[in-house]
């Protein structure tokens, strides 16, 4: 599909946009730092999981002066179950560089948001199309798999030359004074109509007399996408470690998967009883009592990117404590520190 091809999908994508498009709270007033928020954290995370943690986050950090200076340890209990904590850490790098740097005001440049930490080609093409109306494309894994079939176009969505090409024919078609309509309207088309799986809702899809995919029967078949290589599995073993009315946790190194995090003490490895009793015997600690945790017999899963948790799960009574730990009760634990989704797993199972 040539650009003049590919501009005959404006006009109705963006009239079906008007009449059907959800009421998202992002959505209610186009300021670059709130799309900035929304953009971030809805990467890899479903609309309906983002829309309470975005409502309290503009309540806790309506600027981008209060996210700049606040204190990490609130900023993070406040993501506590979204995931992906380097996307809450690049917010506030990213805030205090706009706050030193911009005096506060969000950078209305491309290249200038594409400076920004944790901000690649699609963030930045979304803040700059929806919040300063520019011809930028903001190309995901949704607007791919429209575009892919509506053209039958069979190359490798992970290429990433392919996803600049995309960008740019994309580019070239935006309606000049409805650049942020554009922009969400192909990130709706692509959530709520071209959805992924091989069940797009094609008959009441606008493009459907223009798309290739549909015409011919093949939406199953796009689009392509390079078999990604297996996950690392990682066997773990986590405790909860209890001295009286105190809970043992302590900081993750600066390196690796959720480093500076608040974790449950672990091992590397499955550990058998014996060799539980010896590690802690190690740490100076004299345990009371230690077994499996009645709830999680099975190892409990958790999934990053590129590798995968199995953890299995004890739960253990010290005699006396270790300076290594930083010992916590329940409700602190609870309501001021925030545990990583893999530890906090763990920790809603004792």
């Amino acid at each position: 599909m040539q650009n003049n091809e590919l501009e005959k999908i404006v006009i109705p994508l963006l009239n079906w946009y008007y009449q059907n498009k959800r009421i998202l709270p992002w959505r209610e007033n186009q300021d670059p730092y709130r799309v900035w928020v929304s953009e971030i954290m809805l990467q890899q995370t479903r609309v309906e999981a983002v829309i309470p943690y975005y409502e309290r986050f503009m309540e806790r950090f309506p600027t981008i002066e209060s996210l700049a200076l606040c204190e990490e340890e609130v900023l993070f209990k406040l993501w506590e179950g979204l995931g992906y904590y380097s996307r809450a850490k690049n917010l506030k790098k990213a805030a205090q560089k706009i706050y030193v740097e911009y005096q506060g005001q969000f950078p209305d440049k491309f290249e200038d948001i594409l400076n920004l930490p944790g901000i690649g080609s699609y963030t930045a093409g979304a803040v700059a199309s929806i919040a300063f109306g520019q011809a930028r494309a903001a190309v995901d894994g949704n607007v791919l798999r429209v575009i892919t079939r509506l053209t039958e176009d069979g190359r490798d969505i992970m290429d990433t030359k392919f996803r600049k090409e995309m960008t740019e024919q994309l580019e070239k078609i935006y309606p000049p004074k409805e650049c942020g309509d554009f922009t969400q309207s192909l990130m709706e088309l692509g959530a709520v109509i071209c959805v992924p799986n091989g069940a797009p809702k094609c008959e009441i899809c606008p493009l459907g007399s223009l798309c290739g995919a549909f015409q011919n029967g093949t939406q199953v078949q796009y689009p392509v996408k390079k078999k990604k290589p297996a996950r690392k599995i990682e066997k773990k073993t986590v405790l909860i470690l209890q001295y009286k009315d105190c809970i043992a946790i302590k900081k993750r190194g600066k390196e690796g998967v959720l480093s500076g995090m608040w974790e449950l003490p672990n091992f590397d490895g499955e550990l058998t009883r014996q060799q539980l009793l010896q590690q802690l015997a190690e740490k100076n600690l004299a345990v009371k009592s230690l077994c499996r945790l009645e709830c999680a017999k099975q190892p409990i899963k958790h999934i990053f990117t590129h590798i995968e948790w199995h953890m299995a799960c004890w739960i253990a009574e010290s005699e006396n404590t270790a300076h290594e730990f930083v010992w916590v009760t329940r409700e602190r634990l609870e309501s001021e520190i925030a545990l990583p989704t893999a530890f906090k797993k763990v920790f809603n199972h004792s």
